[in-house]
């Protein structure tokens, strides 16, 4: 540890009450507050010599930090970085897929090595996979009269309205949807700050016995979910990755028994792929388990449902029998498709039919970035620079920082021959596209009618395409009405 560096008028002086260190990597003073009659923090204080009876060492379970090496042991117990015990609801890799080690090639050749020949053949392959395919996604923009006065709030900056802006729409097709209503709960996947849920309770007002999920694997500063007080509605934030959560184990979904409504916004990559297979797989299917019925039950219940379709039918009455499922919808806004994952993928199935695997999918997930490099390249020429992040979601993501960024080849190109913005462009959004293929068809096996849309303007965000999926008896039982 570097010693502290004396004050000059090079460097400046430290603020008064905060720690004397001047952190050189950093080029300034340690801005920690300091003990009465101290002059360094507690992390700085080691380098001092006015301290040095005292020896701070690293702490084992996160080196980010240091701690008195008396007091490790009391540390140890109390630290932020301890393993913490699993909760009920965690199952080690419930949601992970299964892992077949032959479907993974041991050693991939980096996107940046490939050739102009190989990546034009995968480009070749990739338009292959594609005929037939509609490109062209219908526009659901929608919005909901809960974000009204947000919108017109002349106190929110830009940023700040193209979330509203999103968030109003999605909710909007969630009422469209008619998920949008009580006595159901609310799963929000990568909630963030839990923003999107609480547009969903304000929307909701007064109905009764909604509860909200809000999952997160990290710590969140600034919820949102801790200001609602309302008796109706209950938040609970799970601290967990979807990649081992258990639904089914959480009381209110195994005593209250409210169908689901998955819901997200800007759900990263494989996020999307757990968390579909969280819904339609590990909760849905351990809930038809718990409902099966005696023979003799069941077919008086089908009897009695095909009489009220008789009597619908005949114009007795407009009673068409209601079917409760455990996942009500999913209403999910995709982004950040180069950070999938074969393992994790719900729609192998769908490559393979068409003569691909893990060696295609993992390019063309990295191509998929190129989707939005006229976003980078528009950013380059102005001086800022795209940074991606790592977690499920952010409420106050920036549209770069969900963007791939391109990736680029050996030799400097970002693609083979003479590309243009617009056709990497054009092929980055058929990567997108046949990956969220792949997840039509999962759903559509699990009894589902899914669907792709644009939800909001690119102006507003790239990553602007929503999946949403209803089951298939409830979309049945609205047409019949």
């Amino acid at each position: 540890m570097a010693a502290p560096a004396p004050t000059s008028h090079a460097t400046g002086f430290p603020t008064e009450g905060r720690c004397s260190y001047f952190v050189e990597k950093k080029k300034r003073f340690c801005k920690m507050v300091v003990a009465a009659g101290r002059r360094f923090c507690g992390e700085h204080a080691g380098a001092a010599e006015e301290e040095n009876s005292r020896k701070r060492i690293l702490c084992p379970l996160d080196p980010k930090h240091t701690v008195y090496e008396d007091q490790l042991a009391k540390h140890l117990k109390k630290c932020n970085s301890r393993e913490k015990p699993k909760p009920d609801f965690f199952i080690q890799d419930i949601n992970a897929g299964l892992k077949d080690e032959t479907e993974i090639p041991e050693q991939l050749v980096p996107f940046s090595s490939l050739s102009e020949e190989q990546l034009e053949n995968l480009i070749k392959k990739l338009r292959k996979a594609s005929e037939g395919l509609n490109s062209t996604l219908e526009d659901h923009i929608m919005s909901h009269p809960a974000l009204h006065d947000a919108l017109n709030d002349p106190k929110n900056g830009d940023c700040a309205v193209k979330h509203l802006k999103q968030q109003a729409s999605i909710l909007g097709n969630i009422e469209k949807l008619k998920l949008l209503g009580p006595r159901r709960c609310f799963v929000e996947f990568g909630a963030g700050k839990g923003k999107l849920s609480h547009w969903v309770d304000i929307a909701l007002k007064d109905a009764e016995n909604v509860h909200f999920l809000l999952v997160e694997k990290v710590t969140t500063r600034f919820k949102v979910d801790g200001k609602h007080r309302k008796k109706n509605s209950v938040f609970e934030r799970l601290q967990i990755d979807i990649q081992h959560l258990c639904l089914n184990r959480i009381p209110v979904l195994r005593e209250g028994r409210l169908p689901v409504v998955g819901i997200g916004k800007h759900l990263c990559g494989v996020a999307t792929d757990l968390a579909l297979r969280c819904l339609v797989e590990t909760y849905a299917a351990s809930f038809e388990e718990k409902n099966e019925e005696p023979l003799a039950k069941r077919l008086k219940n089908d009897r009695t449902e095909k009489e009220s379709y008789a009597s619908a039918k005949e114009g007795n009455e407009k009673i068409v029998p209601e079917t409760q499922t455990p996942v009500a919808g999913i209403v999910i806004a995709l982004c950040c498709h180069h950070r999938c994952d074969w393992r994790h993928y719900v729609g192998k199935e769908y490559f393979q039919a068409l003569g691909l695997g893990a060696v295609e999918f993992y390019y063309f997930q990295r191509m998929s970035s190129w989707a939005t490099c006229g976003m980078r390249t528009s950013l380059e020429a102005s001086g800022v620079t795209t940074k991606g992040k790592d977690g499920q979601n952010d409420d106050d993501d920036n549209n770069s920082e969900h963007e791939g960024g391109g990736d680029r080849l050996a030799d400097g190109r970002d693609s083979p021959g003479t590309l243009s913005v617009e056709e990497k462009k054009k092929i980055g959004h058929l990567c997108k596209l046949l990956v969220d293929q792949g997840r039509l068809q999962y759903l559509q096996q699990k009894g589902f009618r899914p669907a792709l849309c644009h939800y909001t303007d690119p102006s507003v965000s790239l990553e602007n395409v929503l999946l949403t999926a209803v089951p298939v008896q409830l979309s049945a039982q609205e047409t019949a009405r």
